[in-house]
């Protein structure tokens, strides 16, 4: 029992952030990188998961104040609470109009974000359904409603999450490397 509980300690997301993360002087180390944060101008915060509450939680008690802003989608009924990122609650594992709404605040932050800013990004188990934004295409209108119907019809074939992520990100704005190029 004794094992069991110091391995799941171990992967707690908080503390699991808190490992790979130390910020002291001015300077962000984060798992062998350093970030020197009095040359960003502003730090957002962005992601989306089963896990993104509580390692939001683990940023903001890291950096405090030094947070411009933030949003993250998480599950309903995911009981954290942050001061200055925005716990957005979603569905999972189907997607709904809350992830897509809160999908849009964090491509609103991510485009105003500026070469002198610091964006960090929170992924969890979770993510791919939970940030829910159709990929808008010209000649190939894509709904909500289309995500789910494919999400639903996938889970009731059975397939696998490796073979739904892989069709999720070919329908999304932000999977696929899309935020990143949103970057």
């Amino acid at each position: 029992l004794e094992c069991f509980e110091h391995a799941v300690n171990a992967v707690e997301p908080k503390q699991l952030v808190k490992s790979k993360m130390k910020f002291e002087n001015s300077l962000l180390q984060v798992n062998g990188c350093s970030f020197d944060l009095k040359k960003f101008k502003n730090i957002y915060v962005v992601g989306g998961g089963k896990a993104g509450g509580k390692m939001a939680q683990a940023i903001e008690e890291l950096l405090g104040n030094h947070v411009t802003a933030g949003a993250v989608n998480i599950p309903y009924g995911t009981k954290q609470n942050t001061q200055v990122i925005e716990l957005n609650e979603a569905s999972h594992p189907v997607p709904d109009e809350a992830g897509v709404k809160g999908s849009l605040r964090i491509m609103a932050i991510v485009d105003k974000a500026q070469e002198n800013d610091l964006v960090i990004c929170l992924i969890s188990g979770g993510g791919s359904a939970l940030l829910a934004a159709p990929l808008a295409v010209p000649g190939f209108p894509l709904s909500l409603a289309d995500k789910q119907e494919t999400t639903r019809l996938l889970l009731a074939c059975g397939a696998g999450i490796g073979e739904i992520n892989c069709l999720r990100k070919h329908l999304s704005a932000l999977k696929g490397g899309r935020l990143l190029r949103l970057l």
